[in-house]
């Protein structure tokens, strides 16, 4: 057979595989049966497999199609099942058997089961026949008959009666009564199934009637017990004397304190389950809610419009209104408060005084107007009265309207003071609300405005507004609102500098104002990030400019060291790397290499820097080079001008120079009356203006705070190897040149507790570690031998070689064979899928194409009816 053949056949069995595979192979053998080649096997050996099969082309691959179909095909298609039922029965899948013989076998197979080792020699034996489980010869004895007659199986069995009532429809009551009135049947005639309901209808009733009665009269007898009962009980009761009454209650015992415990524990009111968590966005809405409402109050109470006035007067109530209009406006119930385990009944009483007081000045103002109104009515009255009386009561008409006019002007004055009362109140209450602080405020849209708005108010409403702006302006409440507070925490930076450049830096106010720019940086910590950046980069160009033009660098303001601060509380400094600590861990350890000495604004800028790399590596305790050379620094520049020895100072300190014993106290008297103080930053602006003596204390202090730094260094890098190399030069200064005798108490302790420190830590030796990296051998001259194999050939080795070669082939050609059956199962499962795929669209297109044509025929009968009205 040619290629071509060969690919008929093989695309022909392609979509017949999961038809029948078998049979077109089959076919195939069939139809060229000299193609035929067989494999003869001389000899039988055990344990080989055989391969003397009719070599068939198109058998093996039909055989393994056959084999995946029982086997795959069948897990495929029970891959969803949860439960497989195994029938275990015999012969039940084996259609070569016919049912007579499985029948047959199935009963020999069940006796030997039941055939026990007992009866092996018992031959005399017959066999005992069943049926249906039973034994024939039990049956036979007929012993399970059932007589309707016996006593014994009567329990549980409905009566003869009952039954013929109620499922013989009344034939049965009948019979048994012809049965049973045999001797009466002539003279009476039989019932009727009627007469017979209803007579069973009027037994039941009269039966009903009688336990009815029973009942009543049991009842009855209880009641007239009762009472005779507690009639005897007064004679029989017997009032102990008071003395036994004493005895007992003392032999009662007291309650115990964990029983007093458990019965409050009783009487104690269950939790009640709480509300749920609010989420931020609702907790804002709310916020900005309450403050727009009282932003509002504020407005009116400063235009002067009262509450009171807005509020409906109470109009007239007829006595017929049913006051369906009736609504609660406010819950007057009160809460229940409690002083030192008491009712707090003075809050009630103030708030009931203050109820009655408006009461009053409302009944005082009706009061007014019904006087007016009832003046008026009585001066019409007597005007009409005068008309037509006689002249004669003319004067006493006179008098009482002179009266009346009196009254009236009492009254106007009394309406005016209360007038000009009610008007200072509106203005006063007018000016206090001019002078509250706004609820709302909008974002500032540039540093002026923002400036103006904290211009001249306390840091408490400076504090205000600020929380008061983040509540109105949340980024949930709008979509511009992010921008605008991103904006606001540089202008929020920016007034900080600004206050720091002052000639008096208002350092409280920076305190204060360090809580809304850390929640602001919480809001937004990538705009906070760069902000500080930005900060950070000009302050470090500012000072690489100033080292090109002048060669060297001085240290930056007050602003800048305040930012410096304010990185570390807004910031995590324990990171290894961090975008915004990182840079300014770099810029403070150029301040302190680069920025030289050269008055004593300088070391208490430069020892502010160092008490910030302390706090910065408190936790990730990193080494700080630069911290322990200005250290040693400024010990050097408090000693006296002579040679240094055992010790090196480096830039930017000098051993030789104007600037040294910048910290050197010659003054005993300054020595003598010094006292220990914190260094403010405040004094780095008006030092110049302080006297000698403040000078040589402000020295001393510095002194002091280097000794403390020294200590906290010290307790720091304990842990590191190199610790008494890296503190042995302060060391030896502190040991060997500091002239403790001239200093005064309290600065020997500062001085011994910080060489304390540093003697006091043990010395701790590197451990001895075995290298990572094997020692490079020498290079050695003698010849490197190598055998030479010949291509192609298996090389002669050992035993254990070649069967370790063997058995890698052999895994590489099972691995193969492995791969290949796995590539097959799954084309077998494709096609297998393919197929079922092809055979649910081929169901689905004939289903659409009967709807359609049922749709098609619809339309059609529908259009010809339209067309046969039509033409009616």
């Amino acid at each position: 057979m040619g290629k071509a053949g060969k690919r008929k056949v093989r695309q022909a069995s392609a979509p017949s595989a999961a038809r029948g595979p078998v049979k077109s192979a089959v076919a195939a053998v069939r139809s060229n049966p000299f193609e035929v080649k067989v494999n003869r096997q001389k000899f039988n050996i055990l344990g080989r497999k055989t391969k003397n099969d009719v070599g068939l082309p198109g058998v093996s691959r039909s055989k393994a199609i056959r084999k995946r179909t029982q086997t795959l095909l069948k897990e495929y298609k029970e891959r969803e099942k949860a439960n497989v039922f195994k029938d275990k029965r015999f012969g039940e899948y084996n259609t070569k058997i016919s049912p007579e013989e499985k029948m047959i076998r199935r009963f020999a197979l069940e006796r030997q089961q039941s055939y026990g080792k007992k009866n092996i020699y018992n031959l005399n034996e017959d066999e005992e026949l069943t049926h249906y489980g039973q034994s024939l010869a039990e049956i036979e004895k007929l012993n399970d008959i059932v007589d309707s007659d016996s006593d014994s199986e009567e329990r549980g069995a409905l009566s003869a009666e009952l039954t013929a009532a109620h499922f013989g429809g009344g034939g049965g009551l009948l019979r048994k009564k012809a049965s049973s009135g045999q001797q009466d049947e002539e003279e009476e005639k039989p019932k009727s199934r009627k007469e017979l309901i209803e007579e069973m209808i009027a037994k039941s009733k009269q039966e009903k009637q009688e336990r009815q009665t029973r009942r009543e009269s049991a009842l009855e007898l209880t009641e007239k017990l009762d009472n005779d009962w507690k009639e005897i009980q007064t004679l029989i009761a017997r009032k102990a004397p008071k003395s036994e009454r004493k005895d007992k209650e003392a032999e009662k015992p007291k309650p115990d304190e964990y029983d007093m415990i458990v019965r409050e524990l009783g009487f104690e009111m269950k939790a009640k389950p709480s509300e749920r968590m609010k989420t931020e966005e609702e907790l804002a809405k709310e916020e900005q809610a309450r403050l727009q409402k009282l932003e509002a109050d504020r407005l009116r109470r400063m235009r002067g419009i009262d509450e009171e006035t807005n509020k409906k007067k109470p109009s007239h109530v007829s006595a017929d209104d049913l006051a369906d209009g009736f609504i609660l406006d406010k819950d007057d119930r009160r809460l229940l408060s409690y002083k030192d385990g008491k009712i707090d009944i003075e809050n009630e009483e103030e708030e009931e005084k203050d109820k009655e007081e408006e009461e009053e000045e409302v009944g005082e103002e009706e009061d007014n107007e019904n006087e007016e109104e009832s003046e008026e009515e009585t001066a019409n009255e007597d005007e009409e009265d005068s008309a037509a009386d006689t002249h004669s009561d003319l004067e006493s008409d006179l008098e009482s309207e002179e009266e009346a006019a009196g009254n009236k002007e009492q009254k106007k004055e009394k309406t005016n003071e209360n007038e000009s009362q009610n008007v200072e109140k509106l203005d006063q209450k007018m000016e206090a609300a001019k002078s509250e602080l706004p609820y709302t405020f909008a974002v500032p849209e540039s540093y002026e405005t923002f400036k103006s708005l904290l211009a001249g108010r306390t840091i408490e409403q400076q504090l205000i507004i600020l929380e008061r702006i983040q509540k109105c302006n949340h980024p949930s409440l709008a979509v511009g609102n992010k921008a605008k507070l991103e904006k606001l925490f540089g202008f929020l930076l920016e007034y900080i500098g600004e206050l720091a450049t002052l000639d008096l830096p208002e350092l409280r106010t920076i305190d204060k104002l360090v809580l809304p720019l850390y929640n602001l940086c919480q809001m937004f910590p990538e705009a906070a990030s760069d902000s500080i950046k930005f900060i950070l980069r000009d302050a470090a160009h500012d000072m690489e400019e100033v080292i090109e033009v002048k060669g060297r660098a001085t240290f930056p303001g007050l602003d800048t060291l305040i930012y410096l601060k304010i990185t570390s509380l807004l910031f995590p400094t324990s990171d290894f790397w961090h975008p915004v600590v990182t840079p300014a861990f770099m810029y403070m350890s150029q301040l302190l290499t680069k920025c030289r000495i050269t008055t004593l604004q300088d070391v208490i800028k430069g020892l502010f820097i160092c008490c910030l790399f302390l706090e910065y590596v408190s936790l990730s305790r990193r080494f700080v080079p630069e911290l322990i050379n200005f250290l040693l620094g400024v010990l050097h520049i408090s000693l006296p001008k002579k040679q240094a020895q055992g010790y090196t100072v480096v830039h930017p300190f000098t051993p030789v120079g104007k600037n040294l014993e910048l910290l050197l106290v010659c003054d005993k008297e300054d020595l003598e009356s010094w006292q220990k103080k914190n260094l403010p930053l405040s004094i780095v602006t008006r030092l110049n203006e302080t006297s000698r003596t403040e000078m040589n204390h402000t020295r001393l202090s510095c002194l002091a705070l280097c000794f403390d730094l020294i200590k906290k260094s010290a307790a720091l890098y304990e842990s590191l190897p190199s610790f008494h190399e890296i503190m042995h030069p302060i060391r030896i200064l502190l040991a060997q040149h500091v002239p403790v005798n001239e200093y005064p108490e309290k600065m020997k302790e500062w001085y011994h507790s910080a060489l304390k420190e540093l003697e006091n830590k043990v010395k701790h030796y590197t451990p001895l570690i075995c290298e990572k990296k094997k020692p490079v051998p020498l290079k050695q001259y003698t010849p490197k031998i190598v055998k030479v194999l010949e291509f192609g050939r298996k090389q002669a080795s050992s035993k254990k070689e070649q069967e370790r070669k063997q058995l890698i082939q052999r895994h590489k050609r099972e691995l193969k064979g492995a791969i290949r059956e796995i590539r097959k199962d799954n084309q077998f499962l494709a096609r297998m899928q393919l197929s079922e795929i092809m055979e649910r669209d081929s169901a689905r297109k004939r289903k659409v194409k009967e709807l359609l044509g049922s749709l098609a025929t619809q339309e059609g009968e529908w259009k010809a009816l339209k067309r046969k009205k039509g033409k009616n």
